[in-house]
């Protein structure tokens, strides 16, 4: 009996062990399912993300390339061909009118040539040169004015004490109350406390530099010119 037992016995232990190592050997094989799992969803994140990078690198390059595109500028005006045969410039004989005292010819005439000199041919009045012999003083100083578009005004002790150089200011500050270009003065050899009253709204120009000065006039006339034909153009468009 003993021994049917045992016979009975090893019977069912062999017909167990092969379920249990079976069922072993699935228990096993489940973490390799699940890492190769989450090997295969790593690699399709991968693909999916390298599948969306040239899309992103795109957008990228196309953002940093409109951010560098730099909206234009808004530029200075268009220069103006001063010298065209149109131009409101010739509605004047004179384009700058030289206000000094006889003192200070010197100086005067060397401004003079430089702005003649210059490529837009100053037109310049200078009285000792240009006023019709036999004319009268008043008359002269008052048509200089009137046939020029901008004055110069060269204020030195001799310019202070010469009653006609006092009087052709008035007459410039009369015909352009304004400060809009048209007058320029200039300050050679005197100090800023007897600058006249009547011109310290305006800035002035010192000769400290006698050819930055110069330079100073010659922008100065030629920007009031520009503005003057620009408007002019403008208003007959």
């Amino acid at each position: 009996c003993l021994q049917e037992r045992f016979h009975v016995g090893d019977q069912r232990l062999s017909g167990t062990l092969p379920v249990m190592a079976g069922w072993f050997r699935r228990l096993l094989q489940k973490p390799r399912q699940s890492s190769s799992l989450t090997g295969s969803s790593q690699n399709a994140s991968t693909r999916c993300s390298a599948s969306s990078s040239p899309s992103s690198s795109s957008s990228a390059r196309s953002s940093s390339s409109s951010a560098g595109t730099a909206m234009p500028r808004a530029g200075r005006p268009a220069a103006v061909d001063i010298s065209s045969s149109g131009s409101a410039r010739w509605a004047k004989s004179y384009d700058v009118c030289i206000c000094h005292s006889e003192v200070d010819l010197e100086f005067v005439e060397e401004l003079v040539s430089y702005l003649e000199s210059q490529p837009q041919s100053f037109r310049c009045f200078l009285q000792l040169r240009d006023a019709v012999a036999g004319s009268a003083i008043m008359t002269e100083l008052c048509d200089a004015v009137q046939n020029s578009h901008c004055w110069v005004m060269l204020i030195t002790p001799s310019f202070l004490q010469d009653p006609w150089c006092k009087y052709q200011m008035h007459q410039a500050l009369a015909e352009a109350p304004m400060a809009n270009g048209r007058t320029i003065p200039v300050l050679k050899d005197i100090d800023r406390k007897d600058y006249p009253r009547e011109l310290r709204n305006l800035y002035y120009i010192s000769t400290v530099l006698k050819e930055n000065s110069f330079r100073q006039i010659r922008d100065t006339v030629l920007h009031y010119l520009e503005e003057l034909c620009r408007s002019s153009a403008s208003g007959t468009e």
